[in-house]
């Protein structure tokens, strides 16, 4: 399987997605936006993954690019190719469903409970949070998790498609290349941790890596029921 890995960032790429993809031999493509990489062919993708980034899916006057990024996962999805967002993924395909994507009341940064209601997740999972936007649930979508400061954490639309809010891909190069690129956002509050407590939280990976990949099993083999 080709899976197309849509980057935003130099410091957001893949992480533990990639060691999914290398256990089962599939093979990953990049399509690196931060260097003016040209969408694909869409014949030429047969799973997307869309990551996150630090910009708003809003701001497309200063990413022009968002707008076609935006357009290529609406074709995704409705040709019925498996499709995961993550973070600012996960915004880009809500956004690309007709659902709106604005500031939420409070960052949350950290790592933080998340309560499920999905068949690849347990009931509670603490994941990695790294976001400030959120989005309403698209029409016709199933709402899949939240916590007390983000209502709408995770969603599905179909069986193809399925967006995260946080991070259940982190490992610790991964970590350390936000806490580096982006470490001006680490104003301590209620919702957002500090780098060393970010650094501490590290074995919570260790519980959220399954379910990822068993999320990842779904969408590559029938879909997500």
């Amino acid at each position: 399987m080709r899976i197309r890995i849509f980057q935003h960032a130099s410091f957001e790429g893949p992480a533990a997605i990639a060691e999914w993809a290398e256990e089962r031999d599939h093979s990953l493509e990049y399509t690196r936006f931060y260097e003016n990489d040209p969408l694909p062919a869409a014949a030429d993708v047969d799973m997307l993954v869309v990551m996150g980034g630090p910009m708003s899916v809003n701001e497309t006057d200063k990413y022009p690019w968002l707008r076609n990024e935006i357009a290529f996962i609406t074709d995704a999805v409705e040709s019925g190719k498996p499709v995961l967002g993550v973070c600012l993924g996960s915004q880009l395909l809500a956004a690309s469903l007709g659902a709106k994507v604005y500031p939420n009341t409070e960052k949350e940064i950290g790592w933080f409970p998340v309560t499920f209601k999905a068949p690849w997740a347990p009931d509670t999972l603490t994941v990695c949070h790294w976001h400030g936007d959120t989005f309403d649930l698209p029409e016709g979508s199933v709402h899949l998790a939240e916590s007390p400061v983000t209502k709408h954490q995770a969603f599905q639309y179909g069986n193809n498609a399925v967006g995260l809010q946080f991070h259940m891909e982190m490992t610790p190069a991964s970590l350390e290349g936000m806490i580096e690129s982006c470490g001006h956002d680490l104003q301590e509050s209620r919702w957002v941790q500090s780098a060393e407590a970010l650094r501490q939280g590290l074995y919570h990976t260790n519980s959220a890596t399954a379910p990822l990949f068993r999320l990842l099993d779904s969408l590559e083999q029938n879909g997500v029921h």
